[in-house]
């Protein structure tokens, strides 16, 4: 080919064409009223594994044409949870490829009178195949993301039905997160292994839950709702915009109207309005409460309801949807991030969906322990990392005033290509769709740990952030950065810098003499070469709870002790420059990783255990944070942040008397 022909060749195999993504219909979080009802599916299913060499032997033989246990031994598998850390074979632990769910099921006869019945998944990981009875109803790609659908001419009504699920853990280079499948010699034969850069353990099944649900013919499909403050933040605009869907042959979209209704926590109706032809409007709020942060305001995460009544032109009564409102505002410059028009100083946790045995299941004793803990540790946000979190604890976050740096699941992204740039897009297209309309989510981050350096991660994260920014340009876009300043070409693309760097741990382990200064510098070095406000997205050190070396080293608490208090320094002389904006510790509590002799049992990076109980930096980082937040917001100390020590009035008036008494 020559020389000549051979780099043409090689260039065009690196162009990267920013092409349309289909955009998500529906997905409204499912949820009575008197137009609709919703039943869970959740409980135990069967489940059986395939064969790792033949994964998609279940697809041609047709095992969802009738019972799992008709064709394999089946077991009963929880859902939601991951399947990984159920059972005692490791063969499931670490099975590769494809599983089969399946369970029966019965829907009312009442269901099949003049109404659609509907079926969602809150999340499979990696990509979905259901059936119900028999039939195909709905695929989908893309992990911690919810997806539905129309089942109504699918079920049988008044009778018994089956839904089968097949799921594929499989992640190869053109997936989110990436990852690569290799067969690897075994003892008698040979392994197929998964592998993957990123370090959390790639936990797979049903993790969220199912639901079955109804909605009139014609019925709200979709609704979308900013607002914003006005007249020293006493007055407040709610905006709302609805589609229809399922709209009958004779009614035109002109001729329906939404009729809306906002209430506050005493449920007083405090603004009321009906839209115009283009089902959208706005209401005002006086004397209005807006949506604060936790530990910015009394009485932090102030959530009305928005209640919306589908009409016809005659005044039929078509539909109902009611969701929980957040009034508040943002803003960014190139110094800082403001709601409601206070600056923010962000201090909190990068965080996984992990714990023992269920994984990354969705666990609602854990959201709400794990939403008491932050609270306890006076933190007033995390990022979902390394991918989006379940949609109950986003509204966990709405109603607890915590801010939300929301990720989705790119992680570790490298080895750009069309297909991977066509499926980030679309993780984030799906990922804004889900929780445009959550208050507590104040940034988009549209990866964690990029390899920024090539020369491809410039147009790709230039078409991701301007797609991003495309679908919502109220909350500003940020990455998780690891890549030194000086060769990064991904940061140039993003509003908030974001940087992760681990002084003390992965660079100069054990030196606590070398943290401080280092990342007073980056920092500045980040800040100089974007003019753009800058934050810690993750430090850190790995400590193992109950180990104790004097004077400090590595593993030790002691150890996580010292080189979170070298962080503190540093961040505290990068606080008197304006454009420093906050502070996030890797990890909020211990995860699973795949097995490696670097970790023992996981990444014990957390402040807390991977059951939740604190090691020492926990109560040293409570400390801090609760100073903070009584220096910038003149929030309240707890009675029990200090343990009495001695009365130190006392101890001085003795030391007078002694030196009196000479």
């Amino acid at each position: 080919m020559g020389v000549v022909g051979y780099l043409i060749h090689f260039a065009i195999a690196l162009v990267i064409v920013n092409k349309e993504v289909t955009p998500t219909r529906g997905m409204l979080y499912p949820r009575e009223s008197e137009t609709r009802e919703v039943r869970s599916l959740d409980g135990l299913w069967n489940f059986v594994t395939s064969d790792e060499a033949n994964p998609t032997q279940g697809v041609r033989d047709k095992w969802f044409s009738d019972d799992l246990s008709k064709v394999k031994d089946v077991i009963p598998m929880p859902v939601p949870a991951s399947y990984n850390d159920i059972t005692t074979d490791n063969t499931i632990r670490d099975h590769v490829g494809t599983v089969w769910y399946d369970r029966k099921f019965f829907v009312p006869k009442s269901w099949a009178k003049d109404q659609r019945v509907w079926l969602r998944f809150g999340s499979v990981h990696y990509e979905a195949f259901v059936w119900i009875n028999g039939e195909m109803v709905v695929k989908h790609e893309m992990g911690h993301l919810p997806f539905e659908a129309e089942v109504t001419n699918f079920v049988k009504y008044g009778e018994e039905n089956r839904i089968t699920v097949m799921c594929d853990n499989a992640l190869i280079q053109t997936t989110v997160p990436q990852g690569k499948i290799s067969e690897v010699k075994k003892d008698g034969g040979v392994a197929i292994v998964q592998t993957y850069t990123f370090d959390f353990f790639n936990y797979a099944g049903i993790h969220r839950s199912v639901h079955l649900y109804t909605t009139p013919k014609t019925f709200i499909e979709e609704v979308e709702v900013t607002s914003d403050l006005e007249d020293s933040n006493s007055v407040g605009h709610v905006y709302y915009k609805v589609k229809v869907g399922g709209t009958a042959s004779n009614e035109a979209d002109s001729n329906l109207q939404i009729r809306v209704k906002l209430r506050n926590k005493e449920s007083v109706t405090v603004a009321n309005g009906t839209s115009d032809g283009d089902l959208k409007g706005a209401l005002e709020v006086k004397n209005v409460k807006p949506w604060w942060p936790y530990l910015m305001h009394a009485e932090p995460g102030y959530l009305y309801q928005i209640e919306l009544f589908l009409h016809t032109a005659d005044n039929t009564l078509l539909d109902v949807y009611r969701l929980k409102v957040g009034i508040r505002t943002l803003t960014w410059n190139n110094t800082s991030f403001l709601i409601n028009g206070q600056p923010v100083y962000l201090r909190g946790f990068g965080k996984h969906e992990d714990s023992d045995i269920r994984g990354k299941g969705l666990d609602f004793a854990l959201l709400t322990r794990d939403m008491n803990l932050l609270k306890w540790i006076g933190a007033n946000a995390y990022r979902t990392s390394h991918y989006p979190y379940s949609e109950e604890s986003m509204q966990f976050a709405d109603e607890n005033g915590i801010m939300i740096i929301d990720e989705c699941p790119s992680v570790d992204t490298d080895n750009y290509n069309q297909a991977l740039l066509d499926k980030h897009k679309s993780s984030m297209e799906q990922l804004i769709h889900r929780d445009r309309n959550h208050p507590s989510v104040i940034m988009w981050s549209i990866a964690n740990e990029p390899r920024t350096g090539p020369f491809q991660a410039d147009s790709h994260f230039q078409f991701v952030a301007n797609f991003t920014r495309a679908l919502d340009g109220t909350r500003p876009v940020t990455a998780a950065i690891a890549v030194p300043s000086a060769s990064d070409k991904a940061a140039k693309h993003l509003d908030i810098i974001c940087f992760n760097r681990y002084n003390g741990w992965y660079s100069n382990p054990g030196k606590l003499d070398m943290i401080t200064t280092h990342v007073v510098e980056e920092a500045i070095t980040w800040n100089k070469k974007h003019n753009k406000p800058v934050m810690i997205g993750e430090y850190g050190a790995d400590t193992i709870e109950g180990l104790h070396l004097l004077p400090a080293y590595i593993w030790s608490e002691e150890y996580q002790n010292e080189l979170f208090s070298k962080h503190f320094k540093a961040f505290d002389i990068l606080r008197k420059k304006e454009w420093f904006i906050g502070e996030f510790v890797w990890n909020f509590a211990d995860f699973k990783t795949a097995q490696s002799i670097t970790r023992v049992g996981g990444n014990k990076k957390g402040v807390f255990t991977r059951n939740r109980q604190p090691k020492a930096t926990a109560h040293l980082l409570r400390k801090r944070y609760f100073a903070l937040g009584r220096e910038l917001d003149r929030c309240d100390l707890p009675e029990d942040l200090f343990l009495y020590i001695t009365d130190a009035t006392s101890t001085e008036s003795r030391g007078k008397r002694e030196t009196a008494d000479l």
